[in-house]
């Protein structure tokens, strides 16, 4: 039927218009919906391939090796200036419990003494061009800030360049060398050694994951490796020329309840058969002195060395060392360059663009002949690396004699800046657990049977009996760790357990941040602290004790600390040149 206008009168081509127009419409909202469906098509294939594109990597280069490496170490950097961070004032700040001003202040004296000899080489220290007599609590965090803030881009990004790397080596150099007892392990000197070879892992100013004209050094491969050689191997031989328990291999049998700070798994541990334990003992044998020679071996033999060590200090991580700081995360690094990228490969997406796909490409021009020949940057580099090969050997002759003497000593530097040293582990095995338990009591006589006495809790180390043993790897309170020392000794050979004791007779805040209850806080100071000493053992699994929530057992041996108030450590106080405590209002 043909339209019609408004007057009535036909309009035959209206039906014409209508249906070409409407096939017109038709048709681009078809062409359209075909181009979404081919785009989307398209964005998908090409999404997919992105995703499922298959990366070889040859074996023989360490790109990713290094990204793997650089981000673990930024890591532990990380936890190391955050420990610094937190706890570096209340420890070496000016009113600490072993204040680094008065250290300064004696290693100057010294070299007054001794003209020949200079407080830098002495004591390493930013700290010497600073105010560090009125503002040392203020650089002590910059210091740490500075260290955190480097730590972490290393961490996130996987790259870095010899100036970041120098600069944290330096930053946690200056505050090691003036920690006293609470930087003096092991671990330290391992950080700083592990520290100073990665600045060379980096090119001096670019900051890339991959930076084409500064390929890995095979120097500084070497250089860790033989790193985790002295590592495993010193801490075996110390092993077996020590405690007569490695040799019989009964060690286990008291590991788990005697380490420092023990975690809840060693409970569960400890109480295995002692068949396991001897499993475990030569096991551990196998791993610190048979396992590091494979490193000079073929590929296959590194591999091996490296799966071994990193397995090994996953498992002491998990099953005891938990709370050993960050040492065993630490000795991990090293293993990391048994490995090539070939091997890594599986830890990096295989994208078109990415990471792996870039390293493929520069084997390929590698592989071509493609490369770019040597910039005079690059051979100024070699000059440098064979330098510090040339510097490695040398400084490794004393500890290599070290290694080979039946006098071995463990964890010790031969140079002062700790750049080879020589480390080792539990030579010995104390047989019995021990604690120290400070309580502090409003009692006008001590002496009093009468005397109520309240316990004060540490962060982490064992104290109330029904607490579970605690998880803070890799993070470390280093007031715990030297509270373990202490347990073994006596408080002549430890002052700042008195200064401690002081501080608590006053409610101090910076000694209240180390400890994780005081039962006086926001109350009157107690009028003595003394310090009691126990035995501990673990309690059996399954025992009437461990079903009432005990994870421990003690017995007093007797008394650590004679009760003492404050008027009684006046003149102590005094003679150590420390500040007196002042209840703060």
């Amino acid at each position: 039927m043909a339209a019609s206008t408004s007057d009535g009168t036909a309009c035959p081509d209206s039906n014409v218009y209508e249906g070409l127009r409407h096939r017109k419409t038709l048709q681009e909202t078809t062409d359209e919906t075909r181009y979404t469906e081919e785009n989307t098509k398209n964005m998908s294939e090409s999404s997919k391939t992105k995703k499922s594109t298959s990366v070889h990597l040859e074996t023989g280069t360490y790109w990713l090796t290094r990204i793997v490496f650089l981000r673990s170490l930024g890591l532990i950097y990380f936890v190391a200036f955050l420990v610094a961070l937190h706890q570096n004032k209340q420890l070496l700040g000016t009113d600490g419990l072993l204040p680094a001003n008065l250290y300064l202040q004696r290693v100057q004296h010294h070299v007054t003494a001794d003209p020949t000899q200079s407080a830098w080489s002495l004591v390493p220290s930013l700290l010497w061009w600073v105010d560090w007599e009125t503002d040392l609590d203020l650089w002590l965090d910059r210091l740490a800030y500075m260290g955190v803030a480097l730590s972490f881009i290393v961490m996130v990004t996987g790259c870095a360049n010899m100036v970041i790397m120098a600069a944290l080596w330096v930053l946690y150099h200056s505050i090691v060398n003036i920690g006293q007892r609470w930087y003096s392990f092991g671990w330290e000197s391992q950080l700083l050694e592990t520290g100073f070879l990665a600045i060379f892992f980096c090119p001096l100013l670019t900051l890339h994951p991959l930076p084409r004209s500064t390929p890995p050094p095979r120097v500084v491969i070497w250089g860790y490796r033989w790193l985790i050689f002295r590592i495993m191997l010193g801490a075996g031989l110390i092993k077996i020329r020590g405690d007569q328990c490695w040799r019989d291999l009964t060690c286990m049998n008291y590991h788990y309840q005697t380490q420092p700070v023990p975690n809840p798994i060693s409970y569960y541990l400890h109480q295995t058969p002692e068949n396991m334990h001897k499993l475990e003992t030569l096991s551990n044998h196998f791993v610190e002195l048979v396992a590091p020679w494979f490193i000079f071996l073929t590929r296959p033999f590194r591999f091996t060395c490296g799966f071994l060590q990193i397995l090994f200090q996953v498992i002491l991580i998990i099953s005891g060392n938990l709370n050993l700081s960050f040492l065993n995360w630490l000795t991990i690094l090293p293993s990391i360059c048994s490995f090539d990228d070939a091997h890594l490969a599986c830890l990096f997406p295989s994208w078109r663009g990415g990471t792996k796909w870039q390293v493929a490409q520069i084997q390929q021009e590698e592989r071509s002949g493609r490369a770019p020949p040597p910039s005079w940057g690059q051979l100024v580099r070699r000059v440098v690396h064979v330098s510090l090969a040339g510097l490695i050997i040398y400084l490794s002759l004393p500890v290599v004699q070290n290694l080979l003497s039946p006098r071995q000593a463990m964890n010790t530097s031969f140079d002062p800046l700790r750049l080879v040293n020589t480390y080792g582990a539990f030579g010995s095995v104390t047989k019995e657990r021990t604690e120290v338990i400070f309580q502090g009591t409003y009692a006008m006589n001590p002496t009093d049977p009468s005397a109520v006495w309240e316990e004060y809790e540490f962060k982490c180390k064992p104290g109330n009996v029904t607490r579970r043993p605690c998880l803070i790897s890799p993070y470390h309170y280093r007031l715990d760790w030297l509270m373990w020392f202490a347990a073994f000794q006596n408080y002549n050979y430890n002052n700042w357990l008195v200064h401690l004791a002081a501080k608590l007779l006053v409610n101090d805040p910076g000694a209240e941040l180390l400890i994780a209850h005081n039962p006086f806080h926001g109350k009157q100071p107690p009028s003595f602290i003394r310090a009691e000493h126990y035995k501990y053992t673990y309690t059996k699994i399954g025992s009437a004790a461990a079903k009432e929530g005990k994870w421990w057992k003690r017995r007093r041996i007797g008394e650590y600390l004679p009760a003492v108030s404050l008027g009684s450590l006046n003149q102590y106080i005094k003679q150590h040149g420390w500040n007196m405590p002042a209840i703060k209002q």
